[in-house]
């Protein structure tokens, strides 16, 4: 028997939402699928640079960051578990203008695609030169197309499961290792004290800096595309298949779908605390170490700098180590990337009408397609600028404006398509109301900052 389609609502896959702990735990999965992906480019990349840049003063950035956006991530989340839609599929049914039979949204996110390539074709690169570091004989140009070439077969052959358990494992390791990496600074020149801390919580914004801010924000916790892709991996994880679809007056499906909306929730904080937590040591080792040091990873030598992170709190053994650690982090995110690019373009192109998405056949085919046009793209255009860091910034800034589309369609989810039955309570909409302001004043700030420089320089 052919496995079930996850993305069809199907009676038989009704259950019962769990009530334990450690039984909700079992059902944990999609959040961690995203941290993952957030991990090698904002945490190992954005994040120290950020750090190494600014130093302790805009850690605020980094905690705002991890902290505010993930109630937009359960909103997006309540959506697809109460509808068993796809991000794409209801972003299309925004109100507004359309070009043709898509929303302008759509288009806007389409339009980011070039930028989105750049940021995760720095991440091939990052991990071509870790992997030229530690195996020399081969060049990064070899490395790169080795790197494309085994996450494409992967995904092309993968099934969520895997994807689950391979984002989960290799991030574990090099976690642990980035937070005894802290704790160790104590016994360096480079240890922490209070100080240092509150001045990184008042809430400045380094002068020379407001590039790396803002593509920090974009990157660091669930960037605007991750919050899209969650609700992918909460229909392939089966959240919604087990509610069923919507009867009106059912109290069944209403009781099912609290309780698998609980389980949803305790996904999404479970990894924000794991998430922020490593976030947080990241940048206190890039701003700690490489500030003092005055290194910004940048080309080629972006390895090898974070590597100084590592070498310096533990000594000279932890560089081979660190190596190992990098190669995990950045390869997880390439691949739990791409998993997540062949379902969300895939789906992208059913709203204009290319595929359709719906149909399993259709969207298998394109996903196994897109397994190996998305690494080729990346491959070439590192290759072509072969300048990781900023590759990873300018995607930083493109994840940052896809935020605004969520907030967008956040909106929309939680005023007109909610359901009554399962509005929220009142501290929801307090912290939903100041998660969206954030965000929207955080963005215009830095346009009118980056317009004002701009005329600045050209006036």
């Amino acid at each position: 028997m052919p496995p079930r389609d996850p993305y069809v609502l199907d009676p038989a896959s009704i259950q019962e939402p769990p009530t334990r702990f450690l039984d909700q735990l079992k059902y944990c999965g999609p959040g961690f699928v995203l941290s993952a992906s957030i991990v090698g480019s904002g945490e190992l990349i954005a994040t120290t640079t950020l750090g190494a840049k600014a130093g302790f003063t805009a850690l605020w950035v980094i905690l705002v960051s991890c902290l505010v956006k993930v109630v937009l991530q359960l909103e997006f989340g309540r959506h697809t578990i109460h509808h068993g839609e796809t991000a794409l599929v209801a972003i299309n049914k925004l109100p507004g203008w359309r070009i043709g039979r898509v929303h302008w949204t759509i288009w806007f996110w389409l339009a980011l695609l070039p930028i989105k390539i750049l940021q995760v074709g720095g991440i091939v690169g990052g991990l071509a030169i870790l992997l030229n570091l530690i195996m020399p004989t081969f060049s990064i140009p070899a490395w790169c197309a080795v790197v494309a070439i085994t996450v494409a077969a992967l995904v092309f052959s993968e099934r969520y499961k895997l994807i689950e358990m391979m984002s989960l494992s290799m991030t574990c390791v090099f976690t642990i290792l980035t937070l005894v990496s802290v704790a160790a600074l104590q016994w360096t020149d480079y240890g922490l004290n209070g100080n240092e801390i509150l001045d990184g919580l008042r809430g400045q914004v380094p002068p020379g800096a407001l590039l790396f801010v803002f593509a920090a924000f974009g990157l660091t916790g669930v960037g605007g595309d991750e919050i899209m892709q969650y609700t992918y991996w909460l229909l392939e994880k089966g959240y919604a298949s087990r509610v069923g679809s919507y009867q009106r007056g059912d109290a069944d499906w209403l009781r099912r779908a609290k309780g698998w909306t609980r389980v949803m929730v305790f996904d999404a904080l479970l990894s924000m605390l794991a998430y922020t937590t490593v976030t947080a040591a990241f940048y206190i080792l890039g701003a700690a170490v490489l500030h003092a040091r005055d290194e910004i990873p940048a080309g080629n030598e972006m390895v090898a700098t974070l590597a100084n992170m590592y070498t310096e709190s533990l000594g000279p053994w932890a560089r081979d180590v660190f190596l190992a650690g990098a190669f995990f982090v950045l390869f997880s995110t390439t691949f739990s990337a791409l998993a997540a690019w062949t379902r969300i373009y895939s789906d992208t192109f059913s709203q204009f009408g290319w595929i359709d998405f719906t149909k399993q056949v259709s969207r298998v085919r394109t996903i196994k397609i897109l397994a190996w046009v998305f690494p080729t793209l990346w491959t070439i255009t590192f290759l072509w600028i072969e300048q990781p860091v900023l590759m990873v910034m300018l995607g930083g800034l493109a994840t940052a404006a896809i935020l605004l589309i969520v907030v967008v369609a956040a909106f929309d989810f939680r005023y007109r398509r909610s359901l009554p039955e399962l509005n929220p309570g009142i501290l929801y909409d307090v912290v939903f109301w100041i998660s969206t302001v954030s965000i929207v004043s955080l963005a215009c700030y830095g346009i009118w900052t980056a317009v004002a420089s701009w005329l600045a320089e050209t006036v």
